[in-house]
């Protein structure tokens, strides 16, 4: 049996200081939580433009966002242990 690694997926656009802030804290609890991390720049696909554009950072896991523009350490544990 193969145990995957969960995948954190962040949406973010480039000069985003919140963006950065929040990777900053994902990659600060990614080996403790054992998880990967994906980012997606939202001005690179129209769809998601329109869709984040004001919301940016947008941190999901398991297809569920989990929190916007600033970390959660707790929403990011509780969706991890699910």
């Amino acid at each position: 049996m193969q145990i995957l690694t969960p995948e954190v997926i962040v949406y973010h656009r480039q000069g985003c200081h919140l963006c950065d802030d929040v990777v900053v804290s994902l990659s600060q609890l990614q080996t403790d939580l054992g998880y990967k991390i994906k980012r997606i720049d939202i001005d690179e696909d129209a769809t998601l433009r329109d869709k984040y554009n004001a919301d940016v950072p947008v941190v999901m896991v398991n297809d569920e966002v989990i929190f916007y523009h600033f970390f959660d350490e707790d929403a990011l544990r509780a969706a991890l242990a699910n």
